[in-house]
């Protein structure tokens, strides 16, 4: 009996242990939500009265929640008087749906700072919103700066969207040069990762994918299609891109991002240029021809 009473009493006193240990926890909880909201209305004041260094920091807090709520905080500071504090809040809002940051960073791309209308560009892309493709575009086409021209670039092959390749292939279309070395690059670029996109829905993109022999790297699980067939503007780029992987005169890292763009576009025609480049002397534009031919050799019919 005795050890039966001393269980029993041990029993309770177990209960009485968890039952303090769950109005703690509901305590914290309740306790943790206030402080939640007492944090938002403080990155909001800090927003509204703080010094530069403030208001960077609230938005990087902000931007760290990825939510629409927190992006909604962050809105007012794309009109901040301080040119660094609007180009901190632009990837500050990329969490809103996609046609309210739309709507909240298209107007910085006409910003007077060079480092805003860039910075906002970059955002656009990572919002993916069809609809910035115009602005992008007119973007590119007025500012005088070679960094907000190419993050238009950028931003135009992470949205992924057909509509821009047209533009982007014009781009490639002109005489290579010291001076348009980085944005051709990066339009070479920005052609494979919408390709890409369609493919396989994925927007990052590495070149090459690996070295590591064929039968390990992930792109051979994937079943491609023949985007030139399915699509007049990847029909129009693979001879300019066939063009640019030729010519002797280009730089190495657009031919590097040229032969990933035929690959994953899935034309068979770009087959034959490829391999004229698998023996390159430049180790990496070998090894993604290799990975391209792999590509063209699993593409399907058009659909």
């Amino acid at each position: 009996m005795t050890v039966s009473i001393t269980n029993y009493k041990l029993k309770i006193t177990d209960l009485r242990r968890v039952f303090r240990s769950l109005v703690f926890l509901c305590a914290f909880c309740g306790l943790a939500g206030n402080i939640s909201a007492q944090t938002s209305e403080n990155l909001a004041d800090r927003l509204r009265d703080g010094d530069t260094e403030q208001k960077r920091s609230a938005l990087f807090e902000l931007r760290n929640r990825r939510t629409a709520e927190a992006s909604r905080i962050a809105v007012p500071a794309l009109r901040d008087s301080r040119e660094i504090v609007r180009a901190t809040a632009a990837f500050s809002v990329i969490f809103l749906p996609m046609d309210e940051a739309l709507a909240a960073l298209a107007p910085n791309l006409r910003d007077k700072a060079e480092i805003v209308r860039r910075e906002t560009a970059y955002a656009l892309g990572k919002i993916q919103n069809p609809a910035a493709i115009g602005p992008l575009i007119q973007a590119f086409q007025k500012d005088k700066s070679t960094e907000v021209k190419n993050a238009c670039v950028v931003a135009l092959g992470e949205i992924g969207d057909v509509r821009a390749v047209d533009f982007l292939t014009q781009i490639l279309r002109q005489r290579p040069s010291d001076e348009n070395e980085f944005l051709r690059r990066s339009a070479a670029r920005a052609v494979g990762q919408i390709a890409q996109i369609m493919q396989i829905k994925e927007t990052y993109t590495v070149t090459p994918e690996s070295f590591l022999p064929e039968k390990f790297k992930p792109f051979t699980l994937a079943k491609y299609r023949n985007l030139s067939a399915l699509v007049p503007e990847f029909r129009q780029a693979v001879p300019v891109l066939a063009q640019i992987l030729q010519n002797p005169r280009e730089a190495d890292d657009t031919k590097r991002e040229t032969a990933f763009a035929l690959g994953v576009i899935g034309d068979p025609s770009a087959l034959s240029i490829l391999q004229t480049t698998v023996d390159s002397e430049d180790y990496y534009l070998a090894e993604i021809s290799r990975e391209s031919i792999k590509k063209l050799s699993s593409a399907s019919p058009a659909e």
